[in-house]
This record gives C-alpha cells, sequence and structure tokens, in this order.
C-alpha cells in the first residue's frame, strides 16, 4: 500500500507541472447514503440509482432511492466474490468481481441473476456508452467489450500529457466522454473514449471530509450521470452522503 501511494504521489507532483487542467466543480445538493456500503459502481437510470457494492460476502447490487438513500431492494452477489463495477444494458444489468473472472446478469426489474459470464484479468470498473461495454482492471487500459459475448473489441490506453494512468476504478460514461475514478486519490479523470488522453482533472478534495470518511480504504468512488436532467452524482465507499456536483468552466 505504502508504495502504491508513493507512486500516485509521484504521478500527480508532475502532473501539477503539466498541462492537463483541474476542472471546478460546486456542491448543488447532499443526498443521503448508506454509510455501510463499499460503494463500487453507480448508475442512474429512470429515476432509481442502481449501486453495486464490495467485500467478500457483502457484495450486493441494489436499488437506491435518491432522495433519502433507501435501498429499496437488494440482492447478493455469491459470498465467495468480491463485487465491483456494474452498469445497464437493455433491462439487464451486467456486473464484474474483483479476482474472479466472473461476471453476472441480472434483471434489472427483479434484480433476479440471469447468467454468468467470464472475462480475463481483474474486474474494476464498469460502464456502457450505447454501443460497447467498457471495462477497467486497475491499470492504463480501458477495454471495450461486445455487450452480449463480453468479447473484446479494442482497448485504449489513458494517458495524462503522455504518460499512462494508473488505478483506473469505476467508470461512468457522460456526455460522450469517459469518466473514471483513479483509485486511492480524489480525482476524477475525463477521457476522451477516442485517444484515452485526459482532457481534464476533477479535483474532488474535501468531498471525503463533508461525507464523514475515515480509513485508508473508505475513498472516493461512485460516479453517476442522470442524462435525462443533466446531472452528476459522486460518492464514495463507506460515505454517509452523495452529492449531486456542477462542473465550472
Amino acid at each position: 500500500m505504502r508504495s502504491l501511494l508513493v507512486l500516485l504521489f509521484a504521478f500527480f507532483a508532475s502532473a501539477a507541472q503539466a498541462q492537463v487542467p483541474v476542472q471546478p466543480y460546486e456542491v448543488v445538493r447532499t443526498y443521503p447514503h448508506d454509510p455501510a456500503a463499499y460503494t463500487q459502481g453507480l448508475f442512474f437510470r429512470d429515476g432509481i440509482l442502481y449501486e453495486s457494492t464490495g467485500i467478500q460476502g457483502q457484495s450486493t447490487i441494489r436499488k437506491v432511492r435518491l432522495a433519502d438513500g433507501k435501498v429499496l431492494q437488494s440482492a447478493p452477489v455469491p459470498a465467495s466474490e468480491f463485487g465491483e463495477g456494474s452498469t445497464d444494458w437493455g433491462n439487464e444489468i451486467v456486473s464484474v468481481t474483483w479476482l474472479n473472472g466472473v461476471g453476472y446478469r441480472w434483471d434489472r426489474r427483479t434484480l433476479k441473476r440471469t447468467a454468468t459470464f467470464r472475462y480475463s484479468g481483474e474486474g474494476w470498473g464498469l460502464t456502457q456508452d450505447g454501443q460497447n461495454l467498457i471495462l477497467s482492471d486497475g491499470t492504463p487500459w480501458l477495454r471495450f467489450l461486445d455487450p452480449r459475448t463480453f468479447a473484446e473489441r479494442r482497448r485504449i490506453q489513458v494517458t495524462a500529457d503522455g504518460r499512462p494512468v494508473p488505478y483506473l476504478n469505476e467508470l461512468e460514461w457522460v456526455n460522450g466522454e469517459l469518466y473514471a475514478n483513479v483509485w486511492q486519490t480524489n480525482r476524477i479523470a475525463r477521457i476522451d473514449p477516442k485517444t484515452g488522453a485526459v482532457k481534464a482533472w476533477i479535483d474532488l478534495s474535501g468531498l471525503d471530509r463533508l461525507a464523514g470518511a475515515s480509513g485508508i480504504d473508505n475513498v472516493l468512488n461512485g460516479i453517476a450521470y442522470d442524462a435525462k436532467a443533466n446531472r452528476l452524482f459522486v460518492t464514495g465507499k463507506r460515505w454517509s452522503k452523495l452529492f449531486e456536483i456542477k462542473l465550472k468552466p
């Protein structure tokens, strides 16, 4: 863990002198969030937040009411696996696990598990662009996958000023761009999905304190976009709050 933090510190120390801009934000609204939820994946569809949570034996797929953070429905991931990212595809939820190379399909209405599939490497974050599922695995590489077969179609390396960006985690597709949490940091990368270049950093330092987060693993992780109302939500692992934020020019 110490070597990881040293690497990330060195990366962002050099990035501070580079050309990728840092984009400011403001908090528009604050909502309650389950402080026991080890948030791995987050997305918003049809007025409902969908969340996947981690920790072996505690991982779930759940529906959450935005206004008060109430868990409306929950289904367990098999107890032997560590749940990770999730996204929607049609009437399904697709989710991945960390080290098992196993993913699942769930009926979005009932949260019933309907299918199992396999993939190579680790599973971290997952989103979709309307044509592909997009998977992060903790490296600078993002894989674009066939939504039905999970076969790899292409991949991009994410870079900032020509340097690979490690530890890409939870993903969200926002207005034609990929947003990615960088694990163990307060930053979200705005990524060009064609080139992999980071267009801007969103620095959310301070939100963890507002959320009452403590502990080395309880970091920023969770991005959801309401495309109909153009609302952007963020939260973290075991955070007691979820924030609607607005990005400034």
